[in-house]
């Protein structure tokens, strides 16, 4: 083999290690719902969002937001966010994932059966209702809850959307410490397409979250 093959083979060698140490590098590929706004967008969003008292939760329950809805063929909103936020993911005839593995960036965890996996309302239904969304029609809240345009379903743990519960990032946010940038932003990018409004605790502690993206 002659010097120049050898230099181009040894230069092409280095260009895949290099680029398989930057994908290590970066972690495992995670759920990554649309319209995520950036830091500096979801900071204008931020001074943007009203600031008021939470409301009462009298009259709340989870079904004043109907959801799972049907969203193409036979699948409905819960198993659309699995496909998308999944990888290698197999479904049957019903749109039930066969097979598949889901890797939750609150806290790490990666998945391979879809009963261990939540979709996470990011703002929650019941901070939701809290925040103006008590007075919305019942379609409203549909829309809301099963809102696959912005950055409000994710899919995760179940273990951590049941220890997140109705929580607003004030009292909870991710244990995977690099992610609360990204859940701030999404956070923000939800209520601000909502028109919902926040707490001044809860506004605080987002800004905060922006502060270390």
């Amino acid at each position: 083999m002659s010097t120049p093959s050898r230099v181009r083979i040894l230069a092409a060698l280095v260009f895949v290690l290099s680029t398989l140490a930057t994908v290590l590098a970066a972690g495992p590929a995670g759920a990554t719902p649309p319209d995520i706004p950036s830091a500096s967008t979801a900071r204008s969003m931020l001074a943007g969002l009203t600031v008021a008292t939470e409301g009462s939760m009298s009259g709340y329950s989870r079904d004043q937001f109907p959801h799972w809805i049907s969203q193409s063929g036979t699948c409905d909103t819960r198993e659309t966010v699995l496909k998308r936020d999944g990888t290698g993911v197999t479904t049957g005839s019903d749109c039930y994932p066969t097979a598949g593995r889901w890797y939750s960036p609150y806290d790490g965890a990666t998945l391979t059966a879809a009963a261990d996996v939540d979709i996470d309302h990011v703002v929650p239904l019941a901070e939701a209702w809290r925040s103006g969304a008590a007075s919305w029609t019942t379609s409203r809240r549909q829309a809301f809850a099963n809102d696959l345009q912005h950055s409000q379903l994710i899919a995760v743990s179940a273990s951590s959307n049941r220890s997140k519960g109705d929580q607003d990032p004030s009292t909870w946010q991710p244990t995977v410490t690099s992610y609360r940038c990204t859940y701030a932003r999404m956070w923000i990018g939800s209520k601000d397409a909502w028109g919902l409004s926040l707490q001044s605790s809860e506004k605080s502690a987002l800004s905060a979250a922006l502060d270390a993206c």
